[in-house]
């Protein structure tokens, strides 16, 4: 049995190794800059981590100077997922092999029964995704969030033991404010259900977030001073967007939690 969610300091020897969470995300690099502390937290602490991506990131940036041409990028950006993942200490990831820039033209019933496929397999707790909006807007993660709502509803539906939490990558909106985000979609602090501080795996999330060597030049909060890199990467924020009664063990890394198995999607 998975140990109470209020237990932040679980070890390993401790904690049931079918413990597991599922990460649904588009792109390489989406479980680095927003999440990936705490992925390496939940794997320090026997919580088997599974990525799931997917695209390849065929649409991306191939480096400034270029690392590679645009035929060989998704096997580049693949091969940077699979060294982020080792990076954070978690299972190698999976793609589902769509077309970046493309996911609102792919059929959504196969692509969410793809997403079923494996959580039937993996029956993880907690599935972790991109907020409808995409958090930047991006047509691709607001595709990838909606297929997480329905695969999630479908687990409920026919039954499965899991997941039992919806979880939304966030960013508050003191945060936001603090930082001149406003191109996010930022969350009202009262609705932050998931807060933890990366700082212990800093050294990790940055090893992992250095494997996306292609799209390093891509993200601003890279060129900008240590103490702004920290502000926004060293504390990690999540949404729970729908839940069933169950043991969430995510809530037991937060500084803040609540424990309520309702919530609407």
């Amino acid at each position: 049995m998975i140990p109470s969610p209020h237990v932040a300091g679980s070890s390993r020897s401790h904690m049931d190794a079918k413990a597991t969470l599922l990460a649904l995300f588009a792109h390489p690099d989406d479980e680095v800059f927003r999440c990936g502390g705490t992925l390496a937290l939940l794997s320090e602490r026997g919580v088997r981590v599974q990525v799931l991506t997917a695209t390849r990131g065929q649409a991306g940036s191939c480096g400034d100077p270029p690392l590679c041409s645009p035929q060989e990028l998704g096997a580049v950006r693949e091969a940077e997922l699979r060294c982020a993942c080792q990076a954070l200490g978690i299972l190698p990831p999976r793609l589902l092999d769509y077309q970046d820039g493309a996911l609102a033209k792919v059929n959504e019933n196969e692509a969410v029964a793809q997403i079923v496929a494996v959580l039937r397999e993996l029956q993880p707790q907690v599935l972790l995704t991109w907020p409808p909006h995409g958090l930047s807007g991006h047509p691709d993660h607001i595709a990838v969030s909606r297929w997480a709502t329905r695969a999630f509803e479908r687990a409920m539906a026919e039954g499965m033991v899991g997941p039992v939490a919806l979880y939304h990558l966030a960013v508050p909106q003191s945060l936001a404010q603090r930082l001149g985000l406003s191109q996010l979609h930022a969350a009202p602090d009262e609705q932050i259900a998931v807060t933890v501080d990366v700082g212990a795996v800093w050294a990790q999330k940055m090893a992992a977030i250095q494997c996306h060597r292609t799209q390093l030049g891509e993200s601003p909060i890279l060129a900008a001073p240590i103490e702004r890199q920290r502000l926004f990467l060293d504390t990690e924020h999540f949404q729970r967007a729908a839940a069933r009664c169950g043991h969430d063990f995510l809530l037991g890394l937060s500084s803040s939690q609540s424990s309520n198995c309702k919530a609407g999607l």
